[in-house]
């Protein structure tokens, strides 16, 4: 995975629930019933995470059975933990080189990960070699470049008026927009791909609960935050709160690029 944060950006996954979990759950959701997926299909997750996509597929997609695959460890355990139906497994691997035979699924997807893939091109190509043909591929990421992550964004914002940012997603991950999507389905070989936009709304009850999940540690913006001094850490909350407000629930969106097509028998 691309991660100028540190291994330590992905070794909890209780932590990176409660990050981004709630909200993955929302688009995974709008995600799977815009995919229309086959009943009783063998289907693979690339990247399961904390299993938000997982969980999703399990009780929205009546799969007769799902493989997980996923590099981190600590994810890995959490969603072993949490997530339990004797249709699914988890395997640790890499999206790059799949450690399934070729043709032999009928439903793959991916959700919120593909930014996060080195060789991106390698990993669409793989998910389609093991795709019987007409199989399904389907994947999103959310909408970095234009802010689509809105409670991320403004983290980086506030971080960027303080003078204390490093590259954000929005400038790591270019690609995730329609035609950068559309043209990376090209490249690796997936024809007739369709994409969409899906939104959902991001709501904090407070500010301390907006801000909790950055001290978490977990994921490129609270690894980045825990990485700093504990000066900095505050200026940076203090920012924050002016940007956002202290007195009431915040609301932000949270957009995602969906993109599906069938497999080239």
């Amino acid at each position: 995975m691309d991660n100028p944060a540190g291994a330590a950006a992905w070794n909890s996954g209780e932590s990176y629930d409660l990050y981004m979990g709630r909200w993955s759950r929302l688009v995974a959701a709008r995600f799977l019933a815009w995919l229309g997926p086959p009943r009783g299909a063998s289907w693979l997750e690339v990247g399961c995470g904390t299993g938000a996509l997982s969980r999703t597929i399990l009780t929205e997609a009546d799969p007769a059975s799902l493989l997980c695959v996923e590099p981190s460890e600590g994810f890995l355990a959490h969603v072993r933990t949490t997530l339990r139906d004797p249709r699914v497994r988890f395997e640790r691997g890499s999206a790059e080189a799949l450690p399934i035979d070729s043709a032999s699924l009928d439903v793959v997807a991916s959700g919120l990960v593909l930014n996060f893939v080195p060789d991106r091109e390698r990993a669409l190509r793989e998910m389609q070699r093991v795709l019987r043909p007409g199989g399904l591929v389907g994947f999103y990421v959310w909408d970095y470049p234009n802010g689509g992550m809105g409670f991320i964004d403004a983290f980086w914002k506030a971080a960027a008026a303080i003078g204390i940012a490093e590259a954000a997603e929005a400038q790591r991950f270019p690609f995730c927009t329609r035609d950068g999507l559309l043209d990376l389905c090209h490249a690796s070989g997936l024809g007739a791909a369709v994409c969409t936009q899906v939104e959902v709304l991001t709501e904090f009850p407070s500010f301390e609960a907006f801000w909790h999940p950055f001290t978490l540690g977990t994921g490129p913006a609270p690894a980045f935050c825990m990485n700093l001094p504990e000066e900095r850490r505050a200026i940076l909350k203090a920012r924050l709160a002016r940007d956002l407000g202290t007195d009431g629930a915040i609301r932000l969106p949270a957009r995602a690029w969906a993109v599906k097509a069938a497999a080239v028998g």
